[in-house]
């Protein structure tokens, strides 16, 4: 692969712009039971695009609210007011940190935007499905294949591209599912990330056995979303998977196996300054 074709095509902020005109991103996500994993996605998201909107249920929003002393270019949003931010995003992120059910509940339901990941999910994909969404985790497997268009970037490993497509997960079945459902943008996780839109594939190698903990999935989707904002979806999911398998190996060379999520959030300006200033 030549990842200079794509890095070279990552938009960068110009000096002239000004606040909003590099990016703007909705983050749904977290749950009562996991209240990390969003904030992670968020933490990246915060120091590449310009305006970070997160909306996540009470308890998760007041834990943000408390710490803001470290996020100020955001906004927390309450999770039944998700709609009137959708507009101004360029792009949304759902699903890190939201529990899967195994009740699915009909979309004609009421909702409760604290808990029905089944629903905000497919309701919130099927009234805008012309937006640039990045769909992940607990939302990924709660996701109705109909929904799935070209707009769309998904980030499932192995076992949650099983769940929602019912096949094994690799190249073959990843192009497969992409050309069957509509050029969905598939980024499949693994040793290799395999990166496909069912007309373009590229094979993204690099990454260690430190990054087999819980959030480096959280953090990559808050990174492809962000530079999805400016990019389009192939080259913000190729981009987004190198620099943080990148930025995973350069932590390896200085400490080993011995890092953490939050590790790889303070690794990755480092690495894409490194990266976009050659």
């Amino acid at each position: 692969m030549d990842i200079q074709k794509y890095l070279s095509q990552i938009k960068l902020p110009k000096k002239d712009s000004h606040k909003g005109q590099n990016g703007k991103l909705l983050i749904i996500g977290g749950s009562e039971l996991f209240h990390a994993a969003s904030a992670w996605s968020l933490e990246i998201a915060s120091k590449i695009v310009d305006m970070v909107f997160y909306s996540s249920v009470i308890e998760n929003n007041q834990l943000i609210q408390e710490a803001k002393r470290n996020f100020w270019n955001g906004v927390v949003v309450p999770r039944g007011e998700v709609e009137s931010y959708i507009g101004e995003a360029d792009v949304v992120l759902i699903g890190p940190g939201m529990e899967r059910s195994d009740v699915v509940v009909p979309l004609t339901s009421s909702i409760d935007w604290e808990h029905d990941t089944y629903i905000i999910t497919n309701y919130l994909l099927e009234k805008y499905p012309n937006k640039k969404w990045v769909v992940d985790a607990g939302a990924l497997q709660m996701i109705e294949q109909s929904l799935l268009n070209a707009q769309m970037i998904i980030t499932p490993h192995v076992q949650e591209f099983s769940r929602v497509f019912g096949e094994a997960g690799n190249q073959q079945t990843a192009e497969k599912m992409s050309r069957e459902h509509n050029n969905v943008t598939i980024v499949l996780k693994g040793i290799e990330d395999v990166v496909t839109n069912g007309t373009q594939t590229e094979i993204v190698t690099g990454g260690n056995e430190g990054m087999t903990k819980g959030g480096t999935g959280d953090v990559l989707a808050g990174l492809i979303a962000s530079l999805y904002c400016m990019n389009d979806a192939f080259t913000a999911s190729v981009a987004g998977s190198y620099v943080n398998k990148k930025a995973g190996d350069e932590l390896f060379e200085s400490v080993g196996p011995f890092f953490n999520s939050t590790d790889l959030v303070q690794q990755l300006p480092r690495t894409m300054k490194n990266m976009f200033s050659k």
